[in-house]
Parts: C-alpha cells; sequence; structure tokens
C-alpha cells in the first residue's frame, strides 16, 4: 500500500482538485493506498472537504491540535502514522504532479533506488516559463548552498518518496522550517537516490507559505544540516567565521581608541576585550549552541585564558620565524598568517575540548534511551 502524505494550511481551495487527481491516478494504475491529509488547524473548511471524500476515497484528515504547527513537523507526523509499505509527500498547492506518483513508487519497487526524489533540474523536468529573475535566484542560491549535503539536483524538492521500513529514527529528524525532503535525506543515510523528472507549477489557488521568515529558517536548517554531516570542519569553519568578526572589532577600537589620544599600546591592550568577548558570546550562540551550557562567568574566563594562549602563540611563531628563517624575515605577511592560523588552530581546539563541553555523544545516549522507553511504552 501506499501512504500519501499531504501537509496544508489554508489549503481548501486545492483540496477538491488535488484529491480527485489522485483518485483518478491511483484508480488508473489499481494501486492500493490512503492519503494522509496533515492540517495545521486551518479552520477553513478543510475538514469537512476531507471528510466528504472519505466518503468514496481512502483519504482522512489529521488535525494537529497541541503540536509543534509547520510544514516539516506535520510531514513527520504523517510519516510516523503512515500504515503504506512506500511512502510519498507532496504539497497540496498542485505544485507537485500527481501523475508522477506511480514512476516515483515504480522505482521504489524495482528496488533500483531508496529515495526517490521530484526533480526540477533534470534534462527533462522544468520550471514554470513566468518565474521571474528574482525567483530562479532565490531557488539557484537555495540549491547551490545545499548541494555539499546531497548530491541532488534539487535538494529543495518537496516532492519525495521512500520505503517505510528505510525511514530514519524519529527521534534523529529536527528539521527547521519546510524542507523536510532534506533533512529525511541526510538523516537516513540513504545511498542509491533516484531523480524523478517533473514539470513544477505555480500554485494556482491560495497564498504561498514561502515568507522571508521561512527562507530565514532555511538557512538555520542548512547549518544544523552541515553541523550533523561534517561535525568538526564545521564547527571549524563557523568558528573562524566568528574569529573574522572578532579581528574587524579587534582593529576597529584599535584605531579608534588612538583616535582619541591614548597609545597604541594601550589601544591595543583594552581593544582585546571586547573582541575576545564577541568571540566568546557568538561561538556561544552560534558555533556550539548545540554544547552544554556552562555557567557565562566561568566559561568566558576559560575563553579568554585560551584565547591569550593562542594569542602568544601567534605572536610567538610570528616572531620566531621571522627572526630565524630569512625567508619568513622576506615575506612577513605568510609569517602573519601561519601565526593566525596556530593561533586559532589552539583556540579551536581548546575550545572544543574544553571550553564549550561536548555532549554530544552523552545527548545521543540519552536520545537512543528515550527512544527505547517509548518503544517499550
Amino acid at each position: 500500500m501506499i501512504s500519501i502524505i499531504v501537509p496544508t494550511y489554508n489549503e481548501v481551495k486545492n483540496l477538491p482538485t488535488l484529491l480527485d487527481l489522485i483518485a483518478q491516478v491511483m484508480s488508473t494504475y489499481q494501486l492500493e493506498y490512503e492519503v494522509l491529509i496533515m492540517d495545521d488547524v486551518s479552520q477553513d473548511g478543510s475538514e469537512e472537504v476531507v471528510k466528504q471524500y472519505s466518503q468514496k476515497m481512502p483519504v482522512k484528515i489529521i488535525v494537529r491540535h497541541n503540536k509543534i504547527r509547520g510544514l516539516s513537523d506535520s510531514v513527520i507526523d504523517g510519516l510516523y502514522q503512515a500504515k503504506g509499505k512506500f511512502l510519498l509527500v507532496m504539497d497540496a498547492d498542485m505544485s507537485h504532479p500527481v501523475d508522477a506518483i506511480p514512476a516515483m513508487i515504480e522505482q521504489l519497487k524495482l528496488a533500483n533506488s531508496d529515495f526517490v526524489i521530484g526533480s526540477r533540474y533534470t534534462s527533462e523536468g522544468s520550471l514554470p516559463k513566468d518565474w521571474g529573475i528574482k525567483r530562479r535566484l532565490n531557488s539557484w542560491v537555495a540549491t547551490i548552498l545545499a548541494r555539499p549535503l546531497a548530491k541532488v539536483s534539487d535538494p529543495m524538492s518537496g516532492f519525495f518518496a521512500i520505503c517505510n521500513k528505510n525511514l530514519p529514527a524519529r527521534h534523529t529528524l529536527n528539521p527547521i522550517g519546510y524542507k523536510i525532503a532534506l533533512e529525511v535525506l541526510i538523516k537516513g543515510g540513504f545511498k542509491e537516490i533516484y531523480e524523478h523528472p517533473i514539470h513544477f507549477q505555480d500554485r494556482i489557488q491560495g497564498e504561498s507559505k514561502l515568507t522571508f521568515s521561512e527562507q530565514l529558517k532555511y538557512l538555520r536548517h542548512l547549518r544544523r544540516l552541515y553541523q550533523y554531516r561534517y561535525s568538526t570542519w564545521a564547527e571549524l569553519v563557523q568558528f573562524a567565521g566568528v574569529g573574522s568578526i572578532g579581528f574587524v572589532i579587534d582593529l576597529a577600537l584599535y584605531y579608534l581608541l588612538q583616535g582619541f589620544g591614548l597609545q597604541h599600546q594601550i589601544a591595543r591592550a583594552i581593544s582585546f576585550w571586547p573582541a575576545v568577548t564577541s568571540n566568546w558570546l557568538l561561538n556561544r550562540t552560534i558555533t556550539f549552541n548545540h554544547r552544554s551550557y556552562k555557567k557565562p562567568l566561568r566559561q568566558w574566563i576559560n575563553f579568554v585564558m585560551t584565547s591569550l594562549i593562542g594569542f602568544f602563540i601567534n605572536w610567538g611563531s610570528y616572531t620566531l620565524m621571522t627572526t630565524h628563517i630569512d625567508f619568513f624575515n622576506q615575506y612577513k605577511v605568510i609569517a602573519l598568517m601561519t601565526g593566525v592560523a596556530m593561533g586559532m588552530g589552539f583556540n579551536f581546539l581548546f575550545s572544543n575540548l574544553f571550553v564549550f563541553h561536548n555532549l554530544r555523544v552523552e545527548e545521543g545516549m540519552q536520545k537512543n534511551s528515550n527512544h527505547r522507553n517509548s518503544e517499550e511504552k
């Protein structure tokens, strides 16, 4: 049996057309199926429409009272309530072609793929001709940002199918925003991915849910997925980015204080503190925000001590190289960059291991324990 999961919010105008098409296609191919409408308390008449259709086709609406609202959470609830051997997720706004469902499921049945995604960017796929430059640019940038995570041409698609047995453990899924396919693809560790070409259409009825707020959530989601897949490397890149911001703050205050008449040595001593505090705060809230939080004052002191040691490694290595090696004395900028890299490497290592205590293993053990307990119950 095929379970078709459709997340909805204020989609009552699209539901009749969608359900009619699903019934027609599934009947033509003689496929056993169920449709789960996962609704975020629309109160627009969706319940009444689905109840009418439930008299002539296998469809039911699940209104998600007292739950976190959002497309991704709706889909996750639907995936784990579905009874089918095959699970397919699609939007309600008619942007995903219903007639592609049989071919996508057939690909899973042949066991050639364990994840099938409807793609707009294959050679046979397409976008609406009236899409403007801004819309195409937004889609292109979002796709490029996700490509290192998933080697597919259209990682932004919300139209995908998997086997129920390959569904990732529920406690591993924690998406932000609306790109649930990307979350499932990465957390499930799927290897055989097939991109089925689709002709993507703009919604005809209702309003788009893609707001600026959702785009920001997508960036937060991407950062979380990079941390999941690349772990230490993702943290290192973020740590270096934070360090760059701290360097700009340090440099700006250094010259600003001299502009107020302070000697450069005093200006250098003062500018260090706002910069290192900024680095600590940003690393606490961005780079290592998935770690445990020690008491702020204690953590700040540890970070300052680590940064001071890193600074002396930076300065010491620069001094030694330019004093004893002619090459570095001639090309001091290379010595400077090497010193910065060595200092930052030390700072990152000690921040990773000591300042921002690593609870990833302990958290994973706790999650597995909670998951087992819930299954036993």
